[in-house]
């Protein structure tokens, strides 16, 4: 809460600009698609976080979405959109929560380990390789559960949470639950400029597929990448929940998007226009991060649960525009001769 603080101090300067970014305000007539959203479920979806929002504007408007009579009426009177970053494109991806077999023991199938944080990790702690190398988490009551499939492994690392089938039956969710301190890398930009792959051609499913065919030089990518992710067990309350976001609430499938906080603050909405195959012009709302997740036009959409949400999310690799909705207030103050 205290990086949050920050932002939304922030952005409460009289400033043409957010971080060196340039500022545009906007009106509704300007968002492409707007008038024919579902406002109500966007709404249903800001009230399950607007209440973590830090400021006295942000919690009259949490009152008021309480009992706020139409949704569209309620976001036009009380928001302006924002655009950060000018012109240039956006970058939208997608995410969603994966499911693994696995199993709470060790067994010649299941024996890769899902990690708790280890206590001594603070700043940046050992890259992947040399966790995965040297064993240094092994032995010490660390495992949540094992897994049958490293290549899944690293990929429930990078969406930052999951389900884990067990055999027996029965299920467990984890939760990111801290890192080791190094910036991600993509493997998929890396095998574009290996020469492997066109970037057009690159999703999740590929890089999985071409890791198994290729094992040595595979794990040699996934190595790539020395950010590695450590996960904390969640409580499966209602199955048909999303995994808790990084305001530690339910995201909800279409409507929850990844941010970077330094440029839109965590429980805010977020008007967002996907271009590509599958165009997207719907009101989200910013409830998590992502390591990835950099820049005032970049967006992480959430898919769901499951191979089918996995399959949506991983070929999603495209431009647009996103503008965030501020407080009239607050977003006039941004830009003082507005």
């Amino acid at each position: 809460m205290r990086r949050l603080a920050s932002v939304i101090a922030f952005l409460m300067m009289a400033s043409v600009a957010v971080a060196d970014e340039p500022v545009q305000l906007l009106d509704f007539d300007d968002l492409n698609g707007w008038a024919t959203d579902d406002h109500a479920a966007a709404l249903s979806v800001f009230r399950n976080t607007c209440m973590d929002l830090e400021g006295s504007d942000w919690a009259a408007l949490c009152n008021v979405a309480e009992t706020a009579p139409d949704a569209r009426t309620f976001f036009e009177l009380f928001f302006r959109p924002v655009l950060i970053g000018g012109e240039g494109p956006a970058l939208f991806t997608g995410y969603y929560e994966p499911e693994l077999s696995g199993s709470r023991t060790r067994t010649s199938r299941y024996r890769f380990p899902v990690y708790r944080m280890p206590p001594e990790v603070t700043g940046q702690w050992l890259s992947r390789e040399q966790i995965e190398d040297t064993r240094v988490l092994e032995g010490r009551g660390l495992e949540i559960a094992w897994v049958d499939d490293p290549v899944e492994l690293f990929f429930l690392q990078i969406q930052g949470s999951g389900r884990i089938s067990l055999a027996g039956g029965g299920a467990i969710r984890v939760g990111y639950g801290g890192r080791n301190g190094h910036e991600y890398r993509s493997i998929g930009r890396e095998l574009v400029r290996r020469g492997v792959y066109q970037p057009h051609q690159v999703s999740a499913q590929v890089i999985q597929s071409w890791v198994r065919r290729n094992p040595s030089q595979g794990r040699d990518l996934l190595h790539h990448n020395p950010s590695y992710v450590f996960f904390r067990e969640v409580d499966i309350t209602d199955p048909n929940l999303g995994p808790l976001g990084a305001m530690n609430r339910n995201i909800t499938p279409h409507r929850s998007i990844a941010v970077d906080p330094d440029y839109t603050p965590l429980g805010a909405p977020v008007w967002i226009e996907k271009e590509g195959n599958g165009p997207i012009n719907r009101l989200m709302i910013a409830q998590d991060t992502g390591g990835a997740i950099q820049g005032a036009q970049r967006a992480d959409i959430f898919f769901g649960y499951g191979d089918e949400a996995g399959e949506a999310a991983g070929v999603i690799r495209d431009p647009g525009r996103m503008m965030v909705l501020l407080p009239i207030e607050r977003a006039h103050q941004l830009i003082p001769d507005a």
